[in-house]
């Protein structure tokens, strides 16, 4: 028995019809008022007695009267008449034309209170918008969310080409488009994404939708947009927000969405930079993009017992990720907490509080809460009682930036870059995404070459991040070198101009199939549809495309011919056996 059949939301119906309905229900009296006027006018100039040019009653028609009317009634004023007006004519004209003015002033006046309507703006900035959106030829992604994670990674997205489609439920975020320094436009839209009907009108059915980035501010919010997305496009890659493990839980009972959690994101930080420094600042490096300044090694937080200001969401997760470590933790919260018997209530910006923690003895201290000017003032309370304490601070607001740094804090946790940085990894270059989750198993010695390695060829400013498909249709020069079964990484990456030399470019990770190798070194053996992740100058991408492509390039960089580079010698020696 076949199921109901679906009826599909069709949001250009939608979007036209309160648009026309909205201004004819509000200009329907102004409307009715002129015609009425206009009606009796001409009626009344057909009904008068007039005299034509020999002094005979006559009588206008209702042609000559209603054009009469036109003219007069549009203050265009021809003065063109069949024959001159008797008094009661122009009697009749006089008050016609007062009411015309009261009616034009009458419908105006209703016009101008309209377009200043709340409502009928919002309708016609809908149509607008899902007219631009419906005209899209380029693939794009639908952003929902434009807080402060949404312009970070909306920017960085921009620079690399990337299309996009912005939903948020603030119209002051929204209206901020237009000003922001975009390379293409940016479709803006002010509606609840919890809405399946404003995400469609956002282009989630869009054929050229390539994602949906759920990044609001509130996890329910974003648990809705991933699941509409599975239902509605079942396969379309959905990347999701939240704070909450159990609404994490959620997101994944609907398709396999990716999901970003900040803090957690942050606890695996701290492990990370307390057992293997060197790779926790490979990997700050990498996820700051190019252009990334090569990030001090800083101060290591140390081993020992830490202090936890403000036990919601994000101190827990702190806490769970310290204690997973084998550490000590102590805890302060305004609130009483039954699963944690051992917090210290109260403030802890109270110095009889913060001294029942003992910071002085302490190794670390994170001052966590959801407000900047309290974590700021716990900062300071706990540098004097031991100036040399390892500090982390969650920052919240953008504007509180400054005073953080001046603060002189040794970590400032900001979760909207956390997940900006996280998901810009995951979509720029989704390989980047991989190696940064396999490479701290490879340990901080290894870390520590990599740096080496890429400070050599990059130095302190990180370059161009690239992927490289070693198949017939993206490397059409190396299809028989690939298939002799000998061909060499170091090989590959010899200079065009001098194949004695290395292009400044470090290959970070090799992908054959579902096997992985990070840091694959010069004699390694490739094979036909190995993708390779590299990072280096920008030159040395464009020389790598020109071995990758053109057969000329390719036959010196991998066997040391100089051969002309023409059409005929191409045909020639496109069957020729390749040998040393």
């Amino acid at each position: 028995m076949r199921g109901p059949r679906r009826r599909r939301f069709s949001p250009h119906y939608a979007e036209t019809s309160p648009t026309i309905f909205l201004l004819l229900r509000r200009m329907r009296a102004p409307l009715i008022v002129l015609i009425v006027i206009f009606s009796v006018s001409v009626l009344g100039l057909t009904m008068i007695p007039g005299r034509d040019a020999a002094g005979q009653p006559a009588r206008m028609s209702f042609f000559d009267a209603f054009y009469f009317m036109s003219y007069t009634a549009t203050t265009i004023g021809y003065g063109e008449l069949p024959q001159p007006f008797t008094g009661a004519q122009r009697l009749w004209v006089m008050a016609t034309i007062y009411l015309t003015v009261i009616g034009w002033a009458y419908a105006i006046g209703s016009l101008l209170t309209l377009l200043q309507d709340r409502t009928f703006r919002q309708a016609i900035a809908l149509r607008r918008f899902s007219r631009t959106v419906t005209r899209l030829r380029e693939p794009f992604l639908l952003l929902a969310g434009y807080g402060q994670t949404g312009r970070i990674l909306g920017r960085a997205l921009d620079s690399l080409g990337r299309r996009l489609v912005v939903l948020d439920l603030s119209a002051e975020r929204v209206d901020a488009l237009d000003i922001d320094s975009y390379h293409a436009d940016v479709p803006g839209l002010v509606g609840d994404a919890a809405d399946p009907r404003t995400l469609d009108f956002a282009g989630l059915d869009h054929p050229r939708c390539e994602g949906v980035l759920a990044l609001t501010d509130n996890d329910e919010v974003n648990l809705v947009v991933a699941m509409t997305a599975a239902l509605i496009r079942p396969g379309l890659p959905v990347v999701a927000r939240t704070v909450s493990p159990a609404i994490e839980h959620r997101m994944r009972a609907f398709g396999s969405p990716t999901v970003v959690n900040p803090f957690d994101r942050f606890g695996d930080h701290v492990r990370l930079a307390l057992h293997a420094p060197a790779s926790y600042q490979l990997m700050s490096w990498l996820v700051g993009g190019p252009g990334a300044e090569l990030p001090e090694p800083g101060r290591a937080p140390a081993a020992g017992r830490w202090v936890v200001c403000g036990y919601g969401r994000f101190g827990r997760k702190v806490v769970e990720d310290l204690r997973a470590d084998g550490l000590e933790v102590t805890i302060i919260d305004l609130d009483e907490h039954d699963d944690e018997p051992g917090v210290i209530v109260g403030d802890a910006s109270d110095p009889a509080v913060l001294r029942q923690a003992r910071p002085a003895e302490a190794a670390g201290f994170v001052a966590g809460t959801d407000n900047d000017t309290t974590n700021l003032s716990l900062v300071a309370a706990a540098r004097r009682r031991n100036p040399g304490l390892f500090v982390a601070a969650r920052q919240n607001k953008p504007a509180s930036a400054p005073l953080f740094e001046a603060a002189g804090v040794d970590w400032v946790v900001v979760p909207a870059e956390v997940a900006a940085r996280e998901i810009y990894a995951l979509l720029s270059t989704p390989l980047l995404w991989r190696f940064l989750q396999e490479m701290p198993d490879r340990g901080d010695a290894w870390a520590e070459r990599m740096l080496d390695r890429l400070e050599a060829h990059c130095g302190s400013r990180l370059g161009s991040i690239w992927k490289a498909t070693l198949t017939d249709a993206e490397a059409p020069a190396l299809g028989p070198w690939l298939r002799r079964g000998d061909a060499r990484l170091g090989d590959l990456v010899r200079d065009p101009r001098d194949r004695d030399r290395l292009v400044a470019a470090v290959p970070l990770l090799l992908l054959r199939q579902d096997e992985t190798m990070l840091g694959p070194e010069e004699d390694e053996r490739l094979a036909p549809g190995d993708q390779l992740l590299f990072v280096g100058h920008p030159a040395a991408r464009r020389a790598l495309a020109d071995t990758m492509t053109n057969r000329a390039v390719g036959e010196y960089v991998l066997y040391g011919r100089t051969v002309p580079s023409g059409w005929l010698w191409q045909r020639i020696t496109r069957r020729l056996p390749h040998t040393d």
